[in-house]
């Protein structure tokens, strides 16, 4: 059976599923505990649901372009699974969405930020546990790793699977993760001063020195 010959919409306990399968994982590499972390665990959260709602709930947004599909792709069943992968109906690509390279680029981003969670984790419970500074493991690459994280998934989602409403929050999330990081800094900066700055000097916030750092960790071994 095609994708096409498959019911896709009003598959609630798929919506739940998937739901719960991705914000148990995220939960599971960043085990909030501040209201900071819950905050970004939340919103994470909201974007989940909102994205599930649409794949397999109710397409509001295949509902509201489905006039302009018809018309442009005579024949084009606007609530198949397939025609959900927008850019892939949009741009009229033939063939199946799922092996293009936007939903394997979309794979690597979601793959990755779950990747940077999770190591991003145990360094920075580590260190609120000893009432440290996470300098080391992914935290000497990059300043704000479980931002990254939680941003890398969700363009990949985006990538794959674009709604109105993901679209809509994509831009607000991001400004709230970065609203976020600028806090936690001054928090940090207050509670640990010249060591943060120095930390600060030699550690980018959002785009990791991977080259450099590899080289500083050759010559240290």
């Amino acid at each position: 059976m095609t994708h096409e010959a498959l019911p896709a919409y009003g598959l609630w306990t798929l919506v739940v599923l998937n739901s719960l399968v991705f914000i148990i994982f995220a939960f599971s590499f960043t085990k909030p505990d501040t209201p900071r972390d819950w905050r970004s665990f939340g919103a994470f959260s909201g974007f989940i649901v909102a994205l599930f709602a649409e794949m397999y709930g109710v397409p509001v947004t295949i509902y509201l372009l489905s006039g302009w599909l018809e018309s442009r792709y005579p024949g084009l069943d606007p609530l198949s699974h397939d025609a959900g992968h927008l850019r892939w109906t949009i741009f009229g690509m033939k063939g199946d969405p799922h092996l293009g390279a936007l939903h394997i680029a979309s794979n690597v981003l979601i793959a990755g930020g779950f990747i940077l969670l999770g190591a991003a984790w145990p360094v920075l419970h580590a260190a609120r546990r000893e009432h440290r500074l996470a300098t080391s493991g992914i935290y000497a690459r990059v300043r704000h790793p479980q931002y990254i994280g939680f941003i890398a998934i969700m363009l990949g989602f985006l990538l794959q699977w674009p709604t109105f409403l993901t679209l809509a929050m994509f831009p607000i999330l991001v400004a709230m993760y970065v609203r976020l990081a600028h806090a936690e800094e001054q928090d940090v900066r207050r509670a640990f001063g010249d060591t943060y700055d120095r930390y600060v000097a030699r550690t980018p916030r959002w785009i990791p020195r991977l080259l450099v750092a590899a080289a500083t960790d050759s010559r240290h071994q």
